[in-house]
This record gives C-alpha cells, structure tokens and sequence, in this order.
C-alpha cells in the first residue's frame, strides 16, 4: 500500500488531497502544514527553497516512514522549489501549477483570468506557462493573501467568511469579459462555493485538484494492495500553537 505525503503552507493542500484520497482510498497519507511561514505567497524563493529542502531531508530520514510519493499542494512552493528539491530525493514528486492549460482550452472569449498569490502570478515559472499554452488567450492575473485566511478560518473555525470574500473580491475586480477563472492557490477551492456565489454565471472557476489526483494515481496505479490495513491520516504542523483545537484532527508538532 503506497504512502502518499502531501504538503502546503497552511491547510490549503487539503484541497488536493480530498481529490486524491478519492481518487486512492487505499493508500495512507500524511500530511504537513507549514504554517510557521503562513501564507508562502509573501516569502522569497530562497526561503521556500530552504524549506521544503529540510522537508526532504526529515523523509529521506524516514522520520514519517517510508513514503512512496511526495505531493507541493502549494502553487507558490511548486513553481519556486520542485526543480530545486527534486536533485535532493529519487522519490517522485508532484507539484501544483496554475491550471492555465486547461483554462485556454475551455475559454470562449480567450479571456481567461488567474486569481492566485503575488509569488505565483509573478513567477517566471507561471509566465512560461501562459507564453507555452494560452498564446491565443488574454491572460489577467490578480492576486490576494487574504483569500489565504479566509479559507483558513473557514476550515478551522467553521466561520461564514462570504462577508470577508465578497469584499475581497469586490475590491480584486475581475475583467468581466474573461470568462475562466484559475484559482490559483490551493487555498482557494476551500472558497469555491463562495467564489462561485459572487461570479455566479461572470466565468467558470477551474483549479488543479483532478488532474493532480489523476497524475498520482497514474504514478502509483501499480502499487496498491487493498489487502494492507489502512492506516490513519497522519496531521502534521510547523506552528501547532497556531492550531485550532479541532475534535477529529489529531495534528502534531514538527520542526523544519
């Protein structure tokens, strides 16, 4: 039974495991928040890059067990750091990128939008995708952290955030002529509904989480024993002060 770890800076990369663990409900999984640098969209590279660097060195030194596949269910740490801590482990690694492939081939109006962290929208990484796969579209990108805590306080706390993200959206103002929206972070699914609720028929929102379960599963379709007992979800963080007492997260401390 494979061992699938997924990591983000904050809860977001919750978003791409529920995908997963649809997609592979047999596998084990564990996963890491890096909320001691929450959001990672107002970090540098080299941070990051020193980061999950650390990160590698704590699964190369089985300290979660042996994992089979290594999930950056964060866009901001994905295109920073995924060349750079790939040359550390011979473990496959996932990464999350903007969605604008698919966005440009479901686009209409070749107008499509990306609503992600400054990090994401300004990396180098981001704007080769757009030059490779959305040549014939315009391309408008906007960016926000508060969406970050928004999301968070909605999956910790259970808060009605729509308040929080109507104004956030209202004050983003995206083009109405494009009509797909990229969510960029993997925070913003977890306000999808909210999303959706404000744009309402504006553009159709689009995010990552299919195709990453669909690329894992490709990657580990060969390794699953349904016979293994499953073990459960192991929760860890980087600031567990930080951590809301949850019943049903059983959430442990962790140094990187």
């Amino acid at each position: 039974m494979p061992h699938i770890l997924v990591f983000d800076s904050g809860i977001g990369g919750t978003s791409v495991l529920t995908h997963i663990q649809s997609a592979l409900p047999e596998a084990d999984y564990t996963y890491i928040m890096d909320n001691a640098l929450l959001p990672y969209g107002l970090q540098t590279e080299e941070t990051i890059q020193n980061r999950l660097a650390n990160l590698v060195n704590k699964i190369s030194s089985n300290f979660f067990g042996e994992v089979d596949l290594i999930v950056i269910a964060c866009n901001t740490a994905s295109t920073y750091a995924l060349a750079h801590i790939r040359q550390f482990t011979q473990i496959p690694i996932v990464g999350v990128v903007p969605a604008i492939k698919p966005a440009a081939q479901i686009s209409i109006r070749k107008h499509i939008a990306l609503l992600a962290t400054p990090a994401t929208s300004k990396n180098q990484y981001t704007q080769s995708l757009v030059s490779e796969f959305a040549q014939d579209c315009q391309v408008s990108f906007y960016h926000s952290t508060e969406l970050v805590r928004l999301a968070e306080r909605k999956f910790w706390l259970n808060e009605d955030v729509r308040e929080g993200v109507n104004k956030e959206l209202s004050s983003i103002k995206v083009d109405n002529q494009a009509d797909v929206l990229i969510l960029g972070c993997t925070h913003f699914p977890i306000l999808k509904y909210e999303i959706a609720e404000f744009y309402k028929t504006q553009c159709v929102l689009i995010d990552s989480g299919t195709a990453i379960a669909k690329r894992v599963k490709h990657l580990l379709g060969g390794s699953i024993d349904e016979a293994e007992i499953k073990k459960p979800l192991q929760f860890y963080a980087t600031a567990l002060n930080d951590v809301p007492a949850i019943a049903g997260y059983d959430v442990k401390s962790l140094y990187l």
